[in-house]
C-alpha cells in the first residue's frame, strides 16, 4: 500500500514539472517558481523560455514514464537549484519581513529536493527535509500574514482567519512530523491529503476564475507536485 502511494506521489510529481513546462512553452514566458523570469536585459528571452520548457516537459515525461529517470532529475534538480541561488535567493534575503519572496525560495528549493528524491531514492531524505522546511515556512506566514492569508480561503467557506490559523498549525505540524521518524509516514500521508484538499477546493476555482493570471494555474500544479511529493515521502530511502 505504502510503495503505490508514493508510486503516485511521483507521478503527480512529474504531471506538475511537465505542466510547469507545457505552460512555459504555450507563454513563451518563464513560469514562476519552477523558473522565474530573467532580468530584461537579458536577450531573446522567449527562445530561453522555450527551451526551459522543453526540458521540464521532457524531463517530467521521462520522470512519468520511467525513461532515465535519475538523469532526468539530476538535469531538473540542477535547474531548479541554479534558478533558486541566483534569482531567488539574493531578495529573499533581502525580505526581513518573511514575505513571498521567500515563499518563492522555499517552492524553488522543494522543486530541487524533490525532483532528486523522486528519481533516486537515495535522496528521499533531502527531498522530504526540503518539503519540510517549505512546510514549516508557510505554517508561520500563515501567522505572520493572518490577513492577506484569509484572503484566499473561498469565500463560501466561513471563518476565513480560523481556517487560515488552522492550516498554518497544521503546516507546521506537517512539516516538523515529516522531520520526526516515528511521525514521517503519518505526516506525509496527511499533509498529501491537505495539499490536494487545497488543489480541488482552492486551486482549480481560482485558476478557473482567473484564466488569464497564469500564476493561479501554475499554483495548482505546484499543489499537486507537492502533495506527490510529500506521499513519495512515505518510502523508506534506499540505493
Amino acid at each position: 500500500m505504502i510503495d503505490q502511494l508514493a508510486s503516485f506521489g511521483r507521478r503527480c510529481f512529474a504531471i506538475g514539472i511537465i505542466a510547469f513546462g507545457v505552460q512555459t512553452v504555450v507563454l513563451d514566458k518563464l513560469v514562476t517558481r519552477a523558473m522565474p523570469a530573467w532580468p530584461a536585459w537579458v536577450p531573446a528571452q522567449p527562445v530561453f523560455a522555450i527551451l526551459v520548457g522543453a526540458v521540464m516537459v521532457v524531463g517530467g515525461s521521462a520522470i512519468l514514464f520511467e525513461v532515465r529517470p535519475r538523469d532526468a532529475g539530476r538535469v531538473l534538480a540542477a535547474m531548479f537549484l541554479a534558478s533558486a541561488l541566483l534569482i531567488h535567493l539574493p531578495p529573499a534575503l533581502h525580505d526581513v519581513a518573511l514575505g513571498g519572496t521567500w515563499t518563492i525560495l522555499g517552492k524553488g528549493i522543494v522543486l530541487f529536493g524533490g525532483a532528486l528524491a523522486v528519481t533516486d531514492r537515495r535522496f528521499t531524505a533531502l527531498g522530504r527535509s526540503c518539503l519540510a522546511a517549505f512546510l514549516i515556512l508557510g505554517g508561520i506566514q500563515h501567522f505572520k500574514w493572518t490577513q492577506f492569508v484569509a484572503m484566499l480561503v473561498p469565500a463560501w467557506i466561513p471563518g476565513h482567519v480560523f481556517w487560515t490559523y488552522f492550516a498554518g498549525a497544521a503546516l507546521i505540524a506537517g512539516g516538523v512530523g515529516l522531520l520526526i521518524p516515528k511521525t514521517r509516514r503519518s505526516a506525509a500521508i496527511a499533509s498529501g491529503a491537505m495539499m490536494l484538499a487545497w488543489v480541488v477546493m482552492l486551486h482549480i476555482p481560482r485558476a478557473l476564475a482567473n484564466v488569464h493570471d497564469a500564476n493561479e494555474t501554475t499554483a495548482v500544479f505546484e499543489a499537486l507536485a507537492f502533495a506527490g511529493l510529500a506521499w513519495f515521502s512515505t518510502t523508506t530511502s534506499r540505493a
